[in-house]
């Protein structure tokens, strides 16, 4: 990265971080793509040096994980020709300490660009879940606006219908009552 160029798209590598076991966490395969090397001399790196990836930092998926992401296109399929063992997954951590096993001078330009991404993707959900708890805070705020409204409010009265019909006029006790029944021939 001499001329201010990324080796590796940014973009490329943020799709290559998937999460299982709730962490997030990068795969062997893709990791040995971007590096540049086998993923056979990938692994064979990391084991010849066990210490520097303690579980925390590498760990090979379960056939039920491999199978989930497998689903998800993330990795091949296990057919003719395809991978003949479970994937490893490097977390951060792991990824950091990649870059002390492969010396080359790419895997170290890669290994810099990997952990830009990891720290963009953590700002990026810091400011996700910032934003979810400010929104959280407003519906909040709103809720109590809306009820000191309605509390200033005077309860509305029942409103009063007017009688059906046509207008009749209350008898006077002076008045002559009329009588409604027919006229007599």
């Amino acid at each position: 990265m001499t001329d201010g160029t990324a080796i590796v798209a940014p973009e490329h590598i943020q799709h290559s971080i998937a999460v299982v076991r709730g962490l997030r966490v990068m795969l062997d395969a893709d990791l040995a793509g971007l590096y540049g090397v086998s993923t056979r001399a990938l692994i064979q790196a990391v084991k010849r040096n066990p210490e520097r990836f303690p579980e925390d930092f590498m760990f090979q998926l379960t056939a039920e994980e491999a199978a989930i992401l497998r689903s998800q296109t993330v990795i091949s399929n296990g057919g003719q020709g395809g991978r003949r063992y479970l994937p490893y997954a490097f977390t951060e951590q792991g990824v950091a300490m990649l870059s002390s096993v492969l010396r080359s001078p790419r895997a170290v330009q890669v290994n810099i660009e990997i952990m830009r991404a990891f720290v963009q993707l953590r700002a990026l959900l810091s400011s996700r879940d910032e934003l979810a708890e400010r929104v959280g805070h407003l519906e909040h705020r709103v809720s109590l606006i809306f009820t000191a409204i309605s509390d200033l409010m005077p309860p509305n009265p029942v409103p009063s219908r007017k009688p059906l019909g046509f207008p009749t006029r209350e008898p006077d006790a002076a008045a002559p009552t009329a009588s409604l029944s027919p006229p007599r021939r």
